[in-house]
């Protein structure tokens, strides 16, 4: 996983915890009555609902990016196996001398 993979799914997981808190938010000041309040209240609501479908956006984008990244390395696959099977034996071997190192 690259690390800009990793960065986006920390933004998103980051994204998530801040709706959740502003949800919570949200509930704990229902009985705020004031008109500030309220229309604070509503903002946030409207905000955090464009929230909620951005970040299914982007999950969905992800996702099919990753589906994309997948089947590209498929066909590299397919298309040069004598090759693959070759790196990965590389890789493995490398992995293997430098977990039994002393």
């Amino acid at each position: 996983m690259s690390e800009t993979t990793v960065t986006k799914e920390k933004l998103v997981d980051d994204v998530k915890e801040v709706i959740a808190d502003a949800e919570a938010l949200v509930r704990a000041t229902a009985d705020d009555l004031s008109v500030k309040a309220k229309e604070a209240r509503a903002k946030l609501s409207v905000k955090l609902e464009k929230a909620k479908i951005q970040l299914k956006d982007l999950e969905s984008v992800a996702k099919e990016k990753a589906i994309e990244g997948a089947k590209e390395t498929d066909r590299v696959i397919r298309d040069h196996p004598y090759e693959s099977i070759g790196v990965a034996f590389g890789i493995g071997l490398l992995i293997g001398i430098l977990v039994n190192r002393k």
